[in-house]
């Protein structure tokens, strides 16, 4: 049975990787644009809903128009700015900790910093961008002249690792773990067990790529914002659902381009 399991995963392998060698450089971009698409959005609709945003602002935060006023243009500036300088692969780092001050600024301004559906959906986008700063980043020279630099001992790794720990974070708001179902059960079963395999890097591009697959189908159905009313309040709670995971799958999208790092059990295991 085992022999039969290990024919199956190494064949699924293989799989991924002719589709991966495949689109390996249409990745990148798409996984980018996916990542930045909740900014994107975000920026947008708080032009088309400026005064709607302020007012909310004002009413819990009692704080008048013209600090309400600054705090959404920096939202606003911050996000469509940071979001085209990744897009276009300028100052990439730079525009990564813009974003992720403003995934910050929207837990402190809309007060979910302890609604645990939102903190980790959150986290989740903010592992994307670890991983983004991981694609772009350098290795920085040796404090000794002479010393080469050793890629494994670098911050991109760690950049890496807490890239994947995070990006699983989404995840944890799709298992339920009730036995309604079969089904359910085996998608429990499977999703903590892929999400496992993410985090400590094991089968990392395989596991991803099953992630991706399974958010794509999760989001269609379970977030068709179009089809619904726009005066409806679901509208947009599924709105912000469907680009936030859009943004984890761009991020999901980077792992599968980068790999899992030095600290992970594939790297390990080329070791060995």
């Amino acid at each position: 049975m085992s022999g039969n399991t290990e024919k199956l995963i190494g064949l699924a392998e293989e799989v991924a990787e002719k589709v991966l060698r495949s689109t390996k450089r249409l990745l990148p971009p798409v996984a980018r644009l996916c990542l930045t698409s909740t900014f994107l959005e975000d920026g947008v609709m708080l032009c088309l809903r400026w005064e709607e945003q302020r007012s909310y602002m004002q009413s819990v935060w009692s704080c008048g128009a013209l600090i309400s006023g600054a705090v959404f243009l920096i939202l606003l500036i911050g996000q469509l700015v940071c979001s085209a300088l990744v897009l276009c692969r300028k100052w990439v780092c730079w525009a990564c900790t813009g974003l992720l001050a403003s995934l910050m600024l929207q837990l402190i301004v809309y007060q979910l910093m302890f609604e645990m559906f939102f903190l980790v959906r959150t986290l989740a986008v903010g592992g994307g961008l670890l991983l983004l700063m991981a694609e772009v980043h350098t290795q920085s020279r040796s404090m000794f002249a002479g010393v080469p630099s050793v890629a494994e001992g670098g911050p991109r790794q760690y950049m890496q690792l807490g890239g994947r720990v995070l990006l699983v974070f989404m995840f944890l708001t799709l298992l339920h773990f009730t036995v309604t179902s079969a089904f359910s059960v085996v998608q429990d079963a499977v999703g903590t067990a892929l999400m496992v395999l993410v985090a400590v890097g094991l089968k990392t591009r395989l596991a991803a790529l099953t992630l991706v697959l399974w958010l794509c189908v999760v989001n269609l159905l379970e977030n068709p914002f179009w089809m619904v009313d726009e005066l409806d309040f679901l509208q947009d709670f599924m709105r912000f659902n469907f680009f936030q995971t859009l943004s984890v799958i761009g991020g999901l999208l980077l792992l599968i381009t980068l790999g899992p790092g030095g600290v992970s059990l594939d790297q390990h295991k080329k070791r060995w």
